[in-house]
């Protein structure tokens, strides 16, 4: 018995260990969003050199550049999920919203001489009111339906800017913003770090209208509308409203960014108008994980950081000595887009954002079998 005994002790024991250590974890888990928020806001000053993932120091205005994208990115994504990930939307018109914040902004500039704060708050409010008009129509078809007129919208609007209708969207080349019309503390190289700042607070402010629209009544009826709509009516409620109001503040957040994108990039570009572009994130969503609280940030921002990255490895002079039949697909940066995402697809079905619940169970498999090899049969 006492041979029995010590072994079911020692198990108990390790049991009560494990429990403790998973409890720190878990407490010390909430306070990472915080730190790495205030990391996020010192990369500035930073002269850390990140070897293979930035090119020198990370506070150089290069790497601060392509960080501001990605941050713009992940907050894009993170908006977009309010459709496909909390209320079963699937949308292939959402670059419009956006290309509204930009190209109205510069429009604004440009043709009227408007400050920037009145320009952005008119291309703010561009994308609110035409989302509030398309995503009435749009919604009153359901499924793939609504998926093929979002589609139509948005690729009228990128013909349309690709006309130039006017000479006020400048065709295939786009427009640039005005140097004199934008605050001079964003202009320049040397302000990049302000516009670094500014792509920094507009993730911030998706993540905690998306976090607080989620977990309000009206996010846990859009859970309801994405499990089944039929139920929602059954109860009384309208899922049509509730779609819309989704639709709305979903291209509310993407019409911001793209005012955003315009300060980043200095101008509007037709290639934030095409079909092209909401399909980027939706591969941004899928990979990071859909229906998650960091999912599409994390992967709006590996998606970017790749799209970047991966450029300049398909055209560096390690591809170019390789075979012909090696370096002509990775001289490809699609076709390594496209192979990563293939990749994390397979290896991690849901997302990156599963990848510690997956860690998680295996080292919960670990322990169940350790104790099952300690106890006596």
């Amino acid at each position: 018995m006492t041979t029995a005994t010590q072994p079911r002790g020692r198990a108990r024991a390790a049991d009560r260990t494990t429990a403790t250590r998973s409890e720190r974890l878990r407490r010390a888990a909430r306070w990472w969003p915080a730190l790495l928020l205030v990391v996020l806001l010192t990369a500035p000053y930073s002269a850390l050199p990140l070897p293979g993932l930035l090119d020198g120091p990370i506070g150089s205005p290069g790497n601060l550049q392509l960080l501001a994208l990605c941050l713009v990115f992940g907050a894009l994504a993170t908006g977009y999920d309010l459709l496909l990930g909390r209320t079963g939307l699937l949308s292939f018109g959402h670059a419009l919203y956006f290309a509204a914040g930009t190209y109205v902004t510069d429009i604004v500039l440009l043709e009227a001489g408007l400050p920037f704060a009145v320009s952005a708050l008119l291309g703010l409010l561009a994308g609110v009111l035409l989302s509030a008009l398309l995503g009435a129509v749009s919604l009153r078809v359901s499924g793939i339906g609504f998926s093929m007129v979002t589609l139509a919208f948005a690729q009228a609007a990128s013909i349309l800017v690709q006309r130039d209708p006017g000479g006020v969207t400048g065709g295939e080349e786009g427009r640039a913003a005005p140097v004199g019309g934008l605050p001079a503390s964003l202009v320049g190289i040397e302000h990049t770090a302000n516009l670094y700042w500014i792509a920094l607070a507009y993730l911030v402010v998706v993540l905690v209208v998306v976090r607080w629209t989620v977990r309000s009544p009206i996010g846990r009826v859009w859970e309801g509308i994405k499990e089944n709509e039929r139920r929602v009516e059954v109860l009384g409620l309208r899922p049509y409203g509730f779609k819309l109001a989704a639709f709305v503040l979903a291209s509310t957040l993407a019409a911001l960014g793209g005012v955003v994108y315009l300060l980043l990039t200095g101008g509007a570009t037709p290639q934030a108008t095409t079909s092209d572009f909401t399909l980027s994130l939706l591969v941004m969503v899928v990979l990071g994980g859909s229906g998650t609280r960091w999912g599409p940030m994390v992967g709006g921002i590996l998606y970017t950081w790749a799209d970047q990255r991966l450029g300049d490895l398909a055209g560096s002079g390690a591809v170019a000595s390789l075979p012909t039949a090696v370096r002509v697909p990775l001289s490809q940066p699609l076709f390594l887009l496209g192979a990563l995402f293939v990749a994390v697809i397979y290896l991690l079905p849901g997302g990156v954002a599963r990848l510690p619940a997956r860690l998680r169970a295996a080292r919960t498999s670990r322990a169940a079998v350790a104790r099952e090899e300690v106890l006596p049969s």
